[in-house]
């Protein structure tokens, strides 16, 4: 696309469906991936463990997305493998080499690892187009400026390379950080939270057009979030954090399907949460026997076993109480679009079960409903003390 061609589009970013207009698919150079690996790596701040023995492996061409809610430490694991960050202890490899550990520390600039943080840290002195190129010290200037206007064209920017970054919207600023991350053909771009500043209409287009463009460099990413929904849509695999630990690592049905834990289970979903009885033929809980299959197989439970369980608001089937399961009244009804959010009450419940229902189906605060469970929607934990 030519300069011309790029500034008779509408300014990208201004509108819900200008992340379509980034340009054609498939122009991003593409790198040689590397593997990425952390090897019991051990952090702190001024005495508080902010990563403890945290090992993990990221192959050639993933994008794995390190999620966990703030303070976990997924920030500051990242900022260890772009060397911007020393570990205590541990080691950091790259293609199988040690750059950061007891072997020695290689400085960032040598680690083929491109870093795009939160808040773009774009230089507002300096053109877009200059933003772009400070990255490529090692070519020549007409050199570095063709790649960099080749990025800016991948990301639909090309015709603002002398523009300012005050004169650009926040979904514009943050393609350009992408086009300055992936300009020097990076083994490893990290990610930090890149989508975080962005309205949801534009997240959802930005993001795949992103996803796309990792795709075509076919670099090793790794995409800090906190959200996930994003983690699940982005994500190869997924990695999940707390307190500074890794809790589950494996594909997004991994983590919702099979979770290891209810930290886990919570964090990909909404769930009731009840005490029951492992016994014969399923599980002893105040919503009758849940059947005995279909539960999450990465959990061992034993007959007689006191188990927290878990159900998802949409695995609440809701029916006509004279056709079966126990009976609640629903104490009040939201209506968000596809579906209503119900509120019932049960006897032998301190709180109220909330389920997903498809939208018109007539229900109102004060009738009462029979409930059962669909299996798939229901996780079995050993009790937590």
């Amino acid at each position: 696309m030519s300069v011309k061609e790029t500034s008779l589009l509408t300014r990208p970013g201004r509108d819900a469906g200008a992340a379509l207009r980034w340009g054609a698919r498939g122009t991003a150079g593409a790198t040689i991936a590397a593997g990425l690996k952390f090897e019991n790596v051990y952090h702190a701040y001024d005495g508080n463990e902010s990563i403890a023995g945290l090992s993990l492996e990221i192959a050639p061409g993933e994008v794995l997305c390190l999620l966990g809610h703030s303070g976990c430490g997924k920030t500051t694991l990242m900022r260890i493998a772009a060397g911007v960050e020393r570990q205590a202890s541990g080691r950091v490899l790259i293609n199988g080499r040690e750059v950061s550990g007891a072997g020695g520390f290689v400085p960032p600039e040598r680690r083929g690892v491109g870093l795009m943080f939160q808040d773009y840290a774009l230089f507002p002195h300096m053109t877009i187009l200059d933003n772009v190129m400070f990255g490529l010290t090692n070519l020549p200037r007409e050199a570095a400026k063709r790649e960099a206007l080749a990025s800016l064209a991948r990301v639909g920017l090309e015709g603002y390379a002398g523009d300012y970054p005050h004169a650009l919207s926040g979904g514009e600023q943050q393609r350009v950080a992408l086009a300055r991350a992936i300009a020097p053909r990076p083994g490893v771009l990290l990610m930090d939270e890149p989508f975080s500043g962005l309205d949801r209409r534009l997240r959802d287009n930005v993001r795949e057009e992103t996803l796309a463009i990792l795709r075509e460099t076919r670099a090793t990413c790794i995409i800090v979030t906190h959200d996930p929904e994003e983690a699940m849509r982005m994500g190869d695999r997924i990695a999940l954090m707390r307190r500074g630990r890794l809790v589950q690592h494996g594909t997004a049905d991994d983590l919702y399907n099979n979770p290891e834990s209810i930290f886990v289970a919570r964090f990909f979903s909404e769930v009731n949460q009840f005490t029951g009885t492992v016994a014969d033929g399923g599980v002893d809980t105040p919503l009758g026997l849940l059947p005995g299959s279909g539960y999450n197989t990465g959990v061992k439970v034993d007959a007689g076993q006191k188990v927290d369980v878990c159900v998802r608001p949409q695995g609440i089937l809701v029916g006509n109480p004279e056709e079966g399961g126990v009976v609640g009244r629903i104490s009040s009804r939201r209506f968000v679009g596809e579906v209503d959010l119900l509120s019932i009450v049960v006897d032998g419940l301190d709180d109220p079960v909330h389920a997903r229902v498809r939208a018109g189906g007539g229900y109102r605060a004060g009738m009462d409903v029979g409930l059962t469970t669909d299996p798939k929607d229901v996780l079995v934990f050993p009790a937590e003390d």
